[in-house]
């Protein structure tokens, strides 16, 4: 069903209600329809019952549970829900084969905007996250958590589209053998920069460009860490608050997010060696296994994550839905091989493949934090 069928199905069923008298309105001409908001699920919501609410002199919410059932029986439509003030939220028959194709389609590209590379090559389009082809310039002080920030928000733009500058208020660059830091014009390399990764487009000149990323520095050295760890560390805390620099990051256990992140991962690395030793490899198809539905939509709004993640310059967005992902992939994981002397199935290859998708967010997801995404864990 594509969004004008749904459109036109979600003005029939307001049509259905007003004619068994449960709404007093007029019809509108068009309902519109699109992508899931935050704590939205599905495939698609509507707005409409929050249109219709002040001439049927109800809340929205109620509204919304009137045409819930007037949409619930429509062939094509699995699944209505209700979130915020009143959206319905569509799930639509056939959704998981379709969106497991589209992702292993993309690869680690899924989420991306439709057209954008790493520089955001084509330009004026509409993106999720923005304009594709916008221009953005990110300008950030030579401290060790705005620079990694600046480094990630910068792909997650690009991932969208945008056209992105990163520059600093005193140069990361490391001083040449003759010089000495004190005679090296831009300053020395910052002990983190090279441990962590860290680069930048170019140095600025303090008080010439404004300050853009300005998160809260860490109250101690990251390195210790390693690279992996340290910017987990450092990118996963919102903005505004100031990271946990502590061993609980290395820790290999369930309480460890980012050991979760990286041990889900290697789980769908894992899942595909077995099931190849057994003779069989994923394929796109029905979902039934236990679980599957909460990773269908940690999934489904992996790009909505990315695009709100490059909207508010908030890495830490896209580390969180990692986290979500992952959860529900250890949840899942379980049902994707046969049992004892079961034999492989259709509904194994389809789990198998789902699995593999959650692989594939993962890796990409972890891949423009910077940090690793291992085979073995």
């Amino acid at each position: 069903m594509t969004p004008v069928e749904l459109s036109r199905t979600v003005l029939r069923a307001v049509r259905r209600a007003v004619d068994a008298g449960e709404l007093a309105v007029a019809v509108p001409e068009r309902a519109q329809v699109g992508p899931p908001g935050p704590g939205g699920r599905g495939d698609y919501a509507t707005n409409v019952a929050l249109r219709l609410a002040r001439p049927a002199g109800r809340p929205p919410h109620e509204v919304a549970e009137i045409l819930r059932p007037h949409l619930s029986g429509v062939a094509g439509v699995t699944r209505v829900d209700i979130t915020g003030p009143g959206f319905l939220n569509i799930t639509l028959s056939g959704r998981g084969p379709a969106l497991v194709s589209r992702i292993l389609q993309r690869g680690e590209r899924y989420g991306y905007a439709e057209g954008a590379g790493e520089g955001g090559e084509v330009s004026g389009v509409e993106g999720a996250g923005g304009r594709v082809g916008e221009l953005v310039q990110l300008h950030h002080p030579c401290e060790v958590r705005a620079a990694v920030s600046a480094q990630v928000v910068a792909r997650i733009l690009r991932s969208q589209g945008a056209l992105v500058r990163t520059s600093c208020e005193n140069s990361c660059e490391t001083p040449s053998e003759s010089e000495t830091p004190s005679e090296s014009e831009s300053g020395p390399d910052p002990a983190w920069a090279e441990p962590l990764g860290v680069t930048v487009d170019a140095p600025g000149a303090p008080g010439v460009l404004d300050v853009t990323l300005h998160p809260v520095p860490p109250a101690h050295d990251p390195t210790p860490l390693g690279r992996d760890a340290a910017r987990w560390a450092l990118l996963c805390p919102a903005p505004h608050d100031r990271p946990r620099i502590t061993d609980e990051h290395l820790v290999q256990r369930e309480g460890n997010p980012l050991f979760r992140v990286r041990y889900a991962y290697a789980r769908t690395r894992a899942l595909s060696r077995n099931a190849a030793q057994l003779g069989f490899t994923g394929v796109p198809g029905p979902q039934d296994g236990a679980g599957a539905g909460a990773l269908l939509d940690a999934l489904d709004n992996y790009p909505h994550a990315l695009a709100a993640a490059a909207r508010h310059r908030a890495p830490d967005r896209l580390a969180r839905h990692l986290v979500t992902v992952a959860d529900a992939l250890l949840a899942f994981q379980h049902s994707v091989l046969p049992l004892g002397d079961e034999k492989p199935s259709a509904a194994h290859r389809a789990r198998l493949a789902l699995a593999e998708a959650a692989g594939t967010v993962l890796a990409g997801g972890l891949s423009l934090l910077g940090v690793d995404a291992p085979e073995h864990l």
